[in-house]
């Protein structure tokens, strides 16, 4: 056998051999005990776009899509999903310090506007969750007036 159909080969074997390998999955509930409306208001039409533009990286509840069982791909969304997670999760918003919460509501809304939120490579393969200019607005302004409402709450006593 030459030397190129060995490597292939063996290429292949690893590929079959990946798919044993399954990553940790996110799929808890987007609204526990910790999740941001425990803390302020989100409207139906705001929740309504959080989940298809927003949850499946920043919040405890991914849908996955069918070619997340393939690896290493599967392992490449998970990290992915991780990497948004750490950066904001909804699902766990109340854990945060005041600081933390008013910070990640303003760069919400900065993002949003800034086009730079979802990400072109989640539409990209989502077009659903494509914004709409009067979607970007709606959830621009949502985020400003709920970060004065979580900065109220959880800089009340005992918080």
């Amino acid at each position: 056998m030459k030397t190129s159909a060995k490597i292939l080969v063996g290429l292949g074997a690893l590929l079959v051999v990946a798919q044993a390998i399954r990553p940790m999955s996110n799929r808890g509930t987007v609204a526990g005990p910790n999740h941001l409306a425990k803390l302020a208001p989100v409207p139906a039409e705001v929740e309504a776009v959080l989940q298809r533009a927003c949850y499946d990286c920043h919040s405890n509840a991914t849908t996955y899509p069918w070619y997340a069982n393939i690896q290493p791909i599967g392992w490449w969304l998970e990290q992915h999903v991780r990497d948004g997670k750490r950066h904001l999760n909804f699902s766990e918003f109340t854990t945060y310090s005041l600081k933390r919460a008013t910070k990640k509501l303003e760069e919400t809304a900065a993002e949003v506007r800034e086009h730079e939120m979802p990400l072109p490579s989640y539409t990209w393969m989502h077009p659903e969750a494509k914004l709409s200019d009067a979607e970007i607005k709606l959830l621009a302004d949502w985020a400003t007036n709920t970060r004065r409402a979580v900065g109220v709450a959880l800089s009340a006593p005992g918080k």
